[in-house]
């Protein structure tokens, strides 16, 4: 079955004016069943076409967490941004040891495309460049994916940063919250990359966003970080601070706001998340600015 067949709607709610609806479609590049959320603003015509924001989520979330708990509606409605809302990890798919820990496989598929035989279904890259905005530029007219911006949390804040460097030509703008910004040099990361891409550490460097960010540096947009200082992975697992260093050194402009009191959670990101909404509709073309 190919990736550009009609996806199934499965769910949908209204919210500020627009709806919330879900969908469920077979991925050929995953090689099973995937879900996916979109937000669509109320329309102004029914000829109208919405940019699109992906977002990212973390380790151990589905496509429903941002949906449910971010709020990010409001200022997307206000905006006029579809907001695109994918799975974290291929599912179903019983490979042995997928569910052994949270911190990988299964909600953990670190948007990477796997080397590794056994976890090979995980090809997360590849479906949120390439896969989803195929089959959404073929079955939602109401969408102009030509004019997309991409952001996350954690996890999701790695893949953000990683997929924006490497495909400068297809987003408009970047943010994250709480990124994991140098995963080659925390055990989240390397945990993921040893069994993902194997013992290779040139491979590693291909999905660290402090290592990207030397070799695609020709960045228009500013990179938007929000950063809790409360954050328990703060320096363990997130180390914002490598990245902006790299950042600083090849000038490439970007806001690292460390947030006082803040922690790791969707509280954080529920209060920083219009911020980021008016970040990327400003990056859209779209006449709102910060």
């Amino acid at each position: 079955m190919e990736s550009t067949d009609k996806p199934t709607e499965i769910s949908s709610s209204k919210m500020f004016g627009g709806y919330n609806k879900r969908f469920k479609h077979y991925s050929s590049t995953l090689g099973c069943s995937m879900t996916f959320h979109i937000y669509f603003p109320p329309s102004p015509s029914p000829a109208h076409k919405f940019p699109v924001l992906y977002w990212l989520s973390g380790l151990t979330c589905t496509d429903e967490n941002f949906i449910i708990k971010s709020g990010a509606q409001r200022a997307a409605s206000s905006e006029g941004v579809a907001l695109i809302a994918p799975d974290t990890s291929p599912r179903g798919l019983n490979v042995e040891g997928e569910s052994d820990s949270w911190d990988f496989g299964v909600g953990a598929g670190f948007y990477l495309n796997a080397t590794q035989e056994k976890w090979k279904n995980w090809q997360m890259y590849d479906y949120i460049v390439k896969e989803l905005p195929a089959l959404l530029r073929g079955n939602f007219p109401q969408l102009d994916t030509s004019r997309a911006s991409i952001f996350g949390h954690s996890m999701g804040g790695h893949g953000a940063l990683t997929i924006y460097l490497k495909n400068l030509g297809k987003y408009k703008s970047v943010s994250a919250f709480a990124p994991i910004a140098n995963p080659t040099s925390c055990p989240w990361g390397q945990k993921a990359f040893t069994n993902y891409l194997g013992e290779n550490k040139a491979a590693w460097e291909e999905y660290d966003a402090t290592y990207l960010i030397s070799k695609f540096n020709n960045v228009s947009a500013t990179i938007l970080i929000d950063q809790g200082d409360e954050d328990k992975f703060l320096h363990e697992q997130l180390l914002p601070h490598k990245f902006e260093e790299a950042c600083r050194k090849i000038n490439v402009p970007l806001l690292l706001r460390m947030q006082p009191g803040y922690d790791h959670s969707f509280y954080f990101i529920a209060t920083f998340v219009d911020d980021h909404i008016r970040h990327h509709a400003q990056a859209l073309n779209l006449t709102s600015v910060l």
